[in-house]
């Protein structure tokens, strides 16, 4: 029995995040993955994969990262999980308040899915509202029914759930308005991620922030992504706009289990307890939601990114690699058929055939072939940990690939391409 089967039979889905699930890679993919070091993952036999996935974002400095782990470990030597609030839970939530301008209060918990659920909470508690206006264009917000009520995965979802969320477009203010137009005093909140492949456009982020103003909405900016990558204060601070309420996750702690809601105190303190006579707001309450050795993986990442230059590293890397992909694209002809662009902190790659049609048979192809040439790119997700020796591998693996890539766009896919073709997450049937 392989390890794809034996997954499958004790995990549904084979995975704890979809994204990790086989049906996201092509059939050459490491089933299973032992270990991870720097910028290189490795599976049962030890063979070695250069690293673009670096665990769906999370890691931002490389894996088992020497600093950050023996950080961790010293609050596991504390006893990690104790009886009340620990002394670096007070020193992560002040470090957070001091990091982040539009934040007077925060609470920490273990997924992105409960930060931004608890931001939704919040805001219809403090609008007295139902309705949630999220951005079409930003993949996912959360496993809860607030979100996946939006996408075609709805089997399981009561019904007067599935009109709760609506959705609107990135850089189109016009598309926002119009919602607020269609359903007036009834939404609680707008949320979306600052930036995700492309900045925003003409003020679009402050126009967002006018339209919830004036309508008595509360502003929500989801930076499980941005943050800590675009900005060391988040892509609040690049983009100068301050937001009601922001999430925060993935890249906090370098790949330990930490994440954030937090915002405004007139908002945030609907959760509290001391306001005698205040009906109360029960918020996020997790046994493990401030574990020691994340948050002490939080406060070390913070002082490694401030010493290391980590930020500036990554945008660096990430004008290098597009440029790079571009121009070996160009070199053997397909320029029009691999395209790398997006945010130079967080790039991306598309692939088109020869009609210009997005194709996710080439897709599947480009990652197979990737893969044979040691590197693992479903994605991409940039480290402190990708240098220069790590952009050559890069580089020669294209150049390799793109040989069998050239063929596959003039002759079709199907003759090169081993399995199947990788499969969009949110879809209806299996």
């Amino acid at each position: 029995m392989t390890y794809q089967d034996r997954l499958l039979k004790a995990i549904p889905g084979g995975a704890h995040t979809y994204s990790r699930g086989y049906d996201q890679y092509p059939s050459n993919a490491p089933q299973i993955l032992k270990r991870g070091k720097g910028a290189y993952i490795y599976d049962e036999s030890e063979n070695e994969f250069l690293d673009y996935g670096m665990a769906l974002r999370a890691v931002n400095l490389g894996y088992a990262n020497e600093d950050i782990n023996k950080a961790a470990f010293e609050q596991m030597e504390f006893g990690n999980n104790l009886t009340r609030a620990s002394m670096i839970e007070l020193e992560a939530a002040e470090l957070l308040i001091s990091l982040i301008d539009s934040v007077d209060m925060v609470k920490f918990t273990k997924n992105g899915s409960t930060a931004t659920t608890a931001a939704v909470k919040l805001s219809r508690a403090y609008t007295g509202r139902d309705i949630v206006a999220r951005c079409q264009e930003h993949p996912f917000f959360s496993y809860d029914d607030w979100f996946i009520s939006s996408t075609p995965i709805t089997r399981g979802i009561p019904q007067e759930d599935l009109n709760s969320t609506k959705t609107f477009h990135y850089n189109d203010i016009a598309s926002l308005e119009k919602l607020f137009e269609d359903f007036p005093d009834e939404i609680a909140c707008v949320i979306l991620e600052p930036s995700a492949t492309e900045h925003p456009k003409d003020n679009f982020l402050h126009k967002v922030k006018e339209v919830c103003k004036k309508n008595g909405a509360v502003f929500v900016l989801d930076e499980m992504i941005t943050g800590f990558r675009w900005d060391l204060k988040g892509a609040q601070n690049y983009y100068k706009i301050e937001s009601d309420l922001c999430t925060f996750g993935k890249a906090m702690a370098n790949g330990f289990s930490v994440a954030a809601i937090a915002g405004k105190r007139e908002i945030m303190e609907l959760g509290s307890i001391e306001k005698e006579g205040q009906e109360r707001l029960f918020l996020l309450s997790t046994t493990h939601g401030a574990e020691m050795n994340g948050l002490g993986a939080f406060v070390e990442s913070i002082k490694f990114i401030q010493k290391n230059s980590v930020i500036e590293h990554i945008w660096d890397y990430g004008k290098k690699l597009i440029e790079m992909m571009n121009q070996s694209a160009k070199e053997f002809g397909i320029e029009k058929n691999f395209v790398a662009g997006g945010v130079e902190c967080s790039p991306y790659y598309l692939t088109f055939d020869k009609n210009g049609e997005n194709s996710l048979g080439l897709r599947t192809l480009f990652s197979q072939e990737m893969i044979k040439n040691g590197v693992l790119m479903p994605w991409i997700a940039i480290s402190y940990a990708h240098g220069d020796k790590e952009l050559e591998i890069t580089k020669k693996a294209l150049e390799k690939t793109f040989e069998v890539y050239k063929k596959a766009v003039d002759e079709g896919y199907e003759k090169y391409l081993v399995g199947d073709i990788i499969k969009p997450v949110f879809r209806k049937y299996n």
